[in-house]
């Protein structure tokens, strides 16, 4: 709209008694992020991958200002040869393999799935320390602000499983850079927060 139209708008609206005065006050300082991204949605994210066979070796957390990361590290993936994965909301976090629930603490539960053994396929040997239903180990989630909660559900038929739990269904994005399968969930479905 034009700026010359504002003022002759806002003062007809206001004789027809449709806009309420207010007061003026001292504004509040707020920590506000303007510029995040939007778009991602909640729905199912996927890639097939590029069927070579990757080990996962870690997973890591960070907190951003418009949204929780969670990277997990694949070496020798890129986005020319993905790690194949599915990131989902589901109802309940459900061990492949065994059907055991795994509770997850948080308003919703985003299962990750990685096409990467915790193990090298090769010897057998671990990459990746974690325990089925267990915490994933190293990764503190104290003053997140979206994250929750993380549970490994383990290494099946050459795919890894992990639970995070979130504060609320939330837009999220998946995506691939050299030796990482990062994850994103934003701290609101806003634009600027």
């Amino acid at each position: 709209m034009r700026r010359w139209m504002v003022l002759p708008m806002t003062l007809a609206l206001a004789a027809a008694g449709l806009v309420v005065p207010v007061a003026a006050t001292a504004a509040t300082p707020t920590a506000t992020v303007t510029g995040c991204p939007v778009g991602w949605g909640s729905l199912p994210k996927d890639t097939a991958g590029s069927g070579v066979q990757h080990s996962l070796v870690n997973i890591r957390t960070g907190q951003h200002p418009c949204y929780d990361r969670m990277v997990l590290d694949v070496p020798g993936t890129s986005p020319a040869s993905p790690v194949g994965y599915h990131v989902r909301y589901v109802p309940s976090f459900v061990q492949d393999g065994s059907g055991r629930t795994i509770p997850v603490a948080g308003g919703a539960i985003l299962e990750i799935v990685a096409i990467a053994p915790s193990f090298d396929p090769t010897t057998g040997a671990p990459t990746y320390p974690a325990r089925a239903g267990q915490s994933l180990p190293g990764v503190n989630l104290s003053g997140y602000r979206t994250f929750k909660d993380t549970k490994f559900g383990g290494s099946f038929e050459g795919q890894t499983q992990v639970g995070l739990g979130v504060r609320a269904r939330l837009p999220f994005r998946a995506f691939q850079v050299d030796d990482h399968l990062v994850i994103d969930v934003a701290h609101s479905w806003n634009a600027s927060f």
